[in-house]
């Protein structure tokens, strides 16, 4: 049976603002698939985020910092809401079998008896009242949850929502922020470890209505370390679990990769580390596998730097080492170039890297290599007792805009690096999530360098605020935003990159015709 023409332009364009597809196939006159022409750009209409849980301490405050830029119209949605524990869970899905177990009890009359009421929802987390300005909350609760959300409509594009937790005792204490991220099926990360002097969880949280199945893999200097108990881990649906990297290693290793492949569904995925000297943060993924990496923002007062890289190809990757400055490009001495292995990690310490001055680190592919890499820096600031650790993963470029959110007065700065061209970039400070005016500012950053700036000055900011970086015109922009805290004497900071907000995606043409013919 034949039929008509069918109309794909509504399908594919709901793909395309929900999922971020930006292409498309049609069949030509003689069967073939031809790339249908790049059309309009417009606003994706649902994001969802995953938060990860922010550890078990009786001496941290989380302080969640909600952004939507806006746009046009100011009608949407935008919450999160706690994910179900690992315990929780289990225990939920017990009280089901009880219940299904049991027979409905009746009274004479024929009415039910025992039935359990609903639990009333969660109340959501930092609600959006409107696009432009932040929401924000705050939680001193030991063991609170991982939060789940979604942004709808005029909240969707470029929602962002930054998780900081200050720890002020203990092994863990220090800043640890974390960009709440989009849940996918494939998650990278370089510079864990599971010596004993470490406590380095991976926080697995599943977003939606059916389980995920889990795989971790974790790589180090010799390879693939051995493991019976990092397959198939349940995460039930919009639920969180925590897995303990030294628990899934049969030995001891530092300066290790960690690979979540997800079997099914998807989830979100952050590494938390705890380091008996250096303090604790978030080891945020890396962007995806690439022949060369930038690595934004190093503060110019580091001790250390570390650098950790994995090949996951099968060929060794061979890399030149450039040093991006306030003003230009260097070859750090002692350190022209790597050559890692392939399936192994490789770890640099770079002594003295900045020297007093904030840089980011690039590797670009050398004598021909193409093999893609994962890469990331562990950045010290202070000395002895005093120190504080921070990373920095290899980052996206900002191809349209980025935002970090979850900044205060005097703490915040951004780090713009131009490895190529130079590149003008336009900075909007958002009112705060208690009051104040919006400001805005341009920067022109030369090429082969990075530019370090202070928020726009605004004005009654209370609160927490966001920051949105707008690549104007230019070569390729990177980007991340340093947080900082002194507590006794201890230089406490946390960094996060700033990749793209992917708050635009292209759609077919509508008068383009996408008909099929089915027999």
């Amino acid at each position: 049976m034949k039929t008509g023409p069918l109309s794909l332009i509504a399908a594919a364009a709901a793909l395309a603002v929900t999922a971020g597809i930006a292409t498309l196939t049609v069949p030509d006159e003689d069967g073939g698939a031809t790339a249908a022409p790049a059309a309009a750009r417009i606003a994706v209409e649902r994001s969802t985020l995953v938060c990860p849980q922010p550890g078990d301490t009786e001496v941290g405050e989380t302080t969640y910092t909600s952004y939507a830029p806006g746009g046009e119209g100011d009608e949407g949605r935008a919450e999160l809401l706690p994910a179900t524990t690992e315990s929780e869970a289990a225990e939920e899905e017990e009280k089901k079998d009880e219940k299904s177990d049991k027979e409905d009890k009746k009274d004479e009359g024929g009415e039910k008896k025992g039935e359990e009421k609903e639990a009333a929802a969660p109340d959501p987390v930092a609600p959006l009242k409107r696009a432009g300005t932040p929401a924000a909350a705050t939680t001193d609760e030991a063991g609170a949850p991982a939060l789940v959300g979604t942004a709808e409509g005029a909240f969707a594009p470029g929602w962002s929502v930054q998780q900081t937790t200050l720890v002020t005792a203990g092994d863990g204490r220090g800043l640890s922020g974390a960009r709440c991220t989009a849940p996918d099926s494939e998650f990278w990360f370089a510079g864990a470890s599971t010596i004993e002097e470490r406590r380095d969880y991976v926080q697995l949280a599943n977003p939606d209505d059916e389980a995920a199945v889990v795989d971790l893999e974790l790589f180090d200097k010799d390879g693939k370390v051995e493991s019976d108990t990092g397959d198939g881990i349940q995460v039930p649906a919009r639920s969180s679990v925590s897995v303990l990297l030294s628990t899934i290693a049969e030995e001891p290793s530092i300066n290790v990769a960690v690979h979540v492949a997800v079997r099914s569904g998807r989830v979100g995925a952050a590494v938390h580390v705890a380091d008996e000297q250096l303090g604790g943060d978030w080891l945020q993924p890396v962007s995806a596998p690439a022949s060369g990496a930038v690595l934004p923002g190093i503060p110019g007062d580091a001790t250390s730097v570390r650098l950790v890289v994995y090949v996951p190809g099968e060929d060794d990757a061979d890399l030149a080492v450039k040093l991006a400055g306030p003003n230009g490009s260097i070859t750090p001495a002692g350190y022209e170039s790597v050559h890692a292995k392939s399936g192994m990690t490789t770890a640099i310490d770079m002594q003295k890297l900045t020297q007093g001055e904030v840089g980011s680190l690039i590797l670009e592919p050398e004598d021909g290599s193409t093999a893609p890499v994962v890469a990331a820096l562990r950045v010290t600031r202070g000395k002895d007792s005093g120190q504080e650790m921070a990373f920095i993963p290899a980052s996206a470029p900002v191809e349209e805009r980025g935002t970090a959110s979850g900044n205060w007065p005097k703490a915040a700065s951004l780090s713009l690096a131009a490895p190529g061209k130079g590149v003008k970039v336009k900075v909007t400070a958002s009112p705060g999530s208690e009051g104040g005016e919006p400001a805005e500012e341009t920067y022109t950053v030369k090429p082969h360098t990075t530019l370090t700036v202070e928020p726009p000055k605004a004005s009654g900011t209370k609160g927490t605020f966001a920051l949105t970086v707008e690549r104007v015109s230019g070569g390729p922009l990177y980007a991340s935003r340093t947080l900082e805290s002194k507590e006794d004497g201890i230089p406490m900071f946390t960094i996060q990159t700033l990749p793209d907000d992917k708050g635009m995606v292209e759609v077919p043409d509508a008068e383009q015709d996408l008909g099929v013919l089915t027999d």
